[in-house]
């Protein structure tokens, strides 16, 4: 979109065609070219705006088949396995057992099996009662998430993240406002949509989507009808704040709550958590004091040689059918490492009835293995960028056995979308069947620990709170 203002479009026409003084220093630019290479310019994903009304409905199930008749060998035993378990122990978890994360652990089997929901009394075994959890958040340690990410070379898909520049939109009176449309352009028509979350606030990244480097960009923010204006110089400074000429009057909280798990055979203990945590969670959101309008929504995944490579139900506000559901899915299947966390991040961001101005949108994405990459299967970095462009922020939750590719690549998504990192701690890094403890196998520093459940209470009231404060 160009921009409507006359005379910054001047400026900026100025600013890109000679030399002007700019804060008393000297600013060079190149002329830009009527019509920029094809290569500077990548492809955009479609990012069609968050538009549902309400959740007020049934559970709607889509899933995505797999290829169950497919029997892939489990290098860690040098054999096939049926699909099902072998001796009782999933083909996932020994898959898993055996990547490079955890070929230097020497685990306990039970660390291996597939733990039982509950015990032949009823009662659940007390490692799935408590399941505790460290915190890290990337964007506030950035110097130290830079560095995690040069002493990690692990296969990933590559976002330039180095720079960042940190966008707060308000009104006339000064407040954060939340949910406003961003859109960010390069004079060779590289482009970034984003949103700003429920504080106002977004971190913009130009070399991630910039091949050209540009040095100036085009900034526009829009909410309610109202569109603020602005350029942002690289180099210059690393903040830009955008002001509406009127008010954004205050609405209910509303939370669109999505669980991105994967299913996968070694997955049991956390799936039975998150099982008995889900009401304490919804009840602790819905007395928050901005009392928010819940919405609910389950993405599951395994891969491809599995029954269904994903099963995702769409937003409901019914939380008894909504537990229903989450009640029935089971931790099965899996095979090799890598999962269709791809897949399934894109079923999450595209496909879900996400709803529109206003909204707060979380992802928690549970998983203990990497995504399947190659060129069949669908970009995860993409739908991290989809995810900014809808004001979709992905908190990360690493389960035991993640590897280093994993925690990676769970890092790089939650960091992009403005989330946070998570991961289970236990007595003993290395042993899972050590039981909760504070210690960690992941490159991490300067983490408070919680119970899983009451962490996820945090980020939800953390991401409420500013709305609160508006008097919604």
């Amino acid at each position: 979109m160009p921009l409507q203002n006359p005379r910054l479009s001047r400026l900026l026409t100025a600013l890109l065609g000679g030399q002007l003084l700019l804060s008393g220093v000297p600013v060079t630019a190149q002329p830009t070219p009527a019509v920029a290479p094809a290569a500077a310019v990548p492809a955009q994903p479609d990012f069609t705006p968050p538009s549902a009304n309400h959740c007020r409905r049934p559970m709607r199930t889509h899933e995505v088949p797999g290829r169950p008749e497919v029997v892939e060998p489990a290098v860690s035993i040098g054999k096939a396995l049926p699909r099902s378990r072998a001796a009782g122990v999933s083909r996932d978890a020994v898959a898993k057992a055996a990547s490079p994360a955890t070929m230097a652990m020497e685990a306990a089997p039970e660390a291996m099996a597939v733990a039982p929901a509950s015990s032949p009394g009823g009662a659940r075994s007390d490692r799935a009662a408590v399941v505790t959890a460290g915190m890290v958040d990337d964007n506030a340690d950035f110097a130290e998430y830079l560095a995690f990410r040069e002493r990690t070379p692990v296969p990933h898909q590559a976002r330039d993240i180095s720079e960042r520049h940190l966008l707060t939109v308000r009104d006339r009176t000064g407040r954060g406002v939340p949910d406003a449309q961003v859109q960010v352009r390069s004079p060779n028509g590289a482009q970034l949509r984003a949103r700003t979350d429920s504080a106002g606030r977004v971190w913009l990244h130009p070399r991630s989507f910039d091949a050209g480097q540009s040095t100036l960009y085009e900034v526009t923010a829009t909410r309610g009808g109202q569109t603020a204006q602005g350029l942002l110089r690289r180099g210059q400074k690393d903040a830009l704040e955008l002001q509406l000429d009127g008010a954004v009057a205050p609405q209910r909280a509303r939370l669109d709550l999505v669980f991105l798990i994967d299913a996968t055979g070694s997955m049991a203990d956390e799936i039975q958590k998150l099982k008995s945590s889900l009401r304490s969670i919804a009840d602790d959101a819905a007395r928050l004091p901005s009392r928010p309008d819940l919405c609910f929504g389950l993405v599951a995944y395994r891969d491809t040689t599995d029954p269904f490579v994903l099963r995702s139900h769409d937003f409901t506000d019914d939380l008894g059918a909504f537990q229903k559901v989450l009640n029935q899915l089971q931790a099965d299947g899996g095979g090799d490492y890598p999962e269709a966390m791809s897949e399934a991040l894109h079923e999450t961001v595209h496909r879900l009835s996400w709803r529109g101005e206003g909204a707060t949108r979380m992802v928690v994405l549970l998983a203990d293995a990497p995504p399947q990459l190659g060129p069949e299967r669908p970009r995860y970095d993409a739908a991290m960028q989809v995810a900014l462009g809808k004001g979709i922020k992905v908190f990360s939750v690493g389960a035991s056995g993640l590897d280093p590719q994993g925690e990676f690549v769970q890092r790089q998504i939650a960091q992009y979308t403005g989330g946070r990192f998570v991961f289970l701690t236990y007595d003993r890094a290395d042993d899972p069947a050590s039981g909760p403890g504070r210690e960690t196998v992941h490159d991490v520093k300067n983490y408070s620990v919680a119970t899983l459940d009451r962490l996820i209470g945090r980020l939800i009231r953390e991401e409420l709170a500013p709305l609160s404060r508006k008097g919604a």
